[in-house]
């Protein structure tokens, strides 16, 4: 039987894994095997956000990157990271790292702001490496 932990390690790859491809919570839920609310709890009580916050921050993270590290066309990238359009994606850029993909892509700096969740095995803490927050014993900042 699987613990919640197990649950949202396997919640955790399957998004990793899929992170550009056309990916929902019912997706997701889907490979899991749960109800896209159960799931959604069971992710919630165990990293301290839900998958949606996740799975944005995760491809809003690979958006920087690739905005500071390529030419790829802002449209394009905003295509790759699951909005239906350039302006959505600015704004929601925008609101993580406080500029607009433009200038972010113009200071050439990549700063992650949601690296991939890990999280440990005996102590249960949840850790978020490299994220430019402190890493947080019990939960997750959302």
């Amino acid at each position: 039987m699987n613990t919640q932990r197990d649950i949202v390690r396997q919640v955790i790859d399957y998004i990793e894994s899929n992170l550009e491809g056309d990916l929902d919570l019912e997706k997701i839920a889907a490979s899991a095997g749960y109800s896209r609310f159960h799931l959604n709890r069971i992710f919630a009580g165990e990293t301290g956000c839900t998958i949606y916050k996740y799975l944005q921050a995760r491809r809003l993270t690979s958006a920087a990157e690739k905005l500071a590290t390529t030419d790829t066309p802002i449209a394009q990238i905003a295509c790759e990271s699951g909005y239906s359009s350039q302006q959505a994606f600015s704004l929601a850029f925008k609101r993580v790292y406080l500029c607009s993909p433009k200038v972010y892509r113009d200071r050439g700096i990549f700063i992650p702001r949601q690296n991939r969740l890990s999280l440990c095995a005996s102590s249960g803490l949840r850790v978020m490496s490299g994220t430019g927050r402190a890493a947080i014993t019990g939960r997750i900042a959302a």
